[in-house]
């Protein structure tokens, strides 16, 4: 049973939870509180496994509380922000701070649309009751797509010749944004391009780019529809729309479209990898990292099997071992490796060492 405790200032929010949260039988509300201060108190008597908060409140502010829980007793943390810019900022700062994953509401109309996101809210608690926050300082019930549904498979007809120009693909999802925010400081400015599928709702890729261009050596930026992968460039692919690579002569763009969830995902793993099966094939480095689930694991596949440099992060640094555990499941993973040792790999493959 995994205890979960709601702290949200709104009354409706929590109620609302509450009701959503006992659909799930391996789910029990322990406690709700209104503000941290009255949340901590609670904590003291019965300490959740996951905690379920919001960033925006009276008397301590979500952030700051999460940050002394983090020091205090590092607790697996989904974060529920509202849809607006000034709310993706702040989740980033919440993001840095320790949770694992975000829920997003609007400012209007709360309680139905928490409702019509049961499955949503029930993955992500489930999601982080999986995740282990100390090792970095769904719709479950709509119909699971595979990569088919946005292009077809590698025909396997014909080696894809090598060339000098290299890319980099990479999938991540729950711990994902403490991770990149790991191995992409650590890039020089001649890493190969890269193209990165980070599981993050709509609103919130562009917040996480820019901070990250801001942190790094390389650029980072939400990728556009038609952007080229250049060397010292990464592009992530905006939530809420898949994005796919695509092989103009001898340079790489990337495409953004619409479509449907793959793998219960939009952006999807699989989509991109399988994009750059198909577009790359041998002049790829395929990287899955953590992550709950198994998107991804059948791109990463089709990578290695046209003929691409792929690795996983090892279980022992991720938050949670489930998109690489199930790549590795699927045999498409040439080695598995630390999240430090993440970096020099991609260094190395852009320099034409393999990893």
């Amino acid at each position: 049973m995994i205890k979960v405790m709601i702290v949200d200032d709104s009354a409706v929010v929590r109620q609302v939870m509450q009701e959503v949260l006992k659909s799930a039988p391996d789910i029990q509300v322990i406690a709700t509180a209104s503000d941290p201060i009255f949340g901590l108190a609670q904590m003291q008597r019965q300490w959740p496994d996951v905690l379920v908060l919001d960033v925006e409140m009276p008397r301590m502010d979500g952030i700051t509380f999460l940050r002394q829980i983090m020091q205090q007793r590092p607790t697996p943390t989904v974060i529920c922000s509202s849809l607006t810019e000034k709310g993706a900022q702040i989740t980033m700062e919440a993001l840095e701070a320790g949770a694992v994953s975000v829920i997003t509401k609007p400012t209007l109309g709360v309680g139905a649309f928490l409702r019509d996101q049961n499955d949503e809210l029930i993955g992500a608690i489930r999601a982080a009751a999986a995740a282990n926050p100390r090792r970095i300082n769904l719709k479950l019930n709509a119909p699971k797509l595979s990569a088919d549904a946005i292009l077809a498979a590698p025909t396997g007809g014909g080696a894809m010749a090598r060339t000098t120009e290299r890319i980099v693909a990479i999938g991540v999802s729950t711990g994902g944004t403490q991770a990149l925010e790991y191995v992409l400081p650590a890039l020089p400015r001649t890493a190969p391009g890269l193209a990165i599928v980070q599981h993050m709702p709509e609103h919130f890729t562009r917040s996480f780019a820019q901070r990250l261009d801001g942190l790094c050596k390389i650029e980072v930026k939400e990728a556009v529809n038609g952007d080229r992968l250049l060397p010292g460039r990464a592009l992530i692919a905006p939530g809420g729309k898949h994005m796919l690579v695509k092989r103009s002569g001898a340079q790489y763009l990337v495409e953004v479209i619409d479509g449907p969830l793959v793998s219960r995902h939009r952006p999807s793993v699989d989509v991109l990898f399988r994009s750059v099966a198909k577009s790359a094939g041998p002049n790829a480095l395929g990287i899955i990292m953590t992550g709950m689930g198994d998107d991804g694991a059948r791109g990463m596949k089709e990578m290695h099997d046209s003929g691409a440099r792929t690795l996983a992060q090892d279980e022992a640094s991720c938050v949670v071992y489930g998109m690489p555990k199930e790549a590795v499941r699927h045999g498409g993973v040439d080695d598995s490796i630390g999240l430090d040792r993440i970096p020099g790999a991609i260094a190395a493959y852009g320099n034409g060492i393999f990893a």
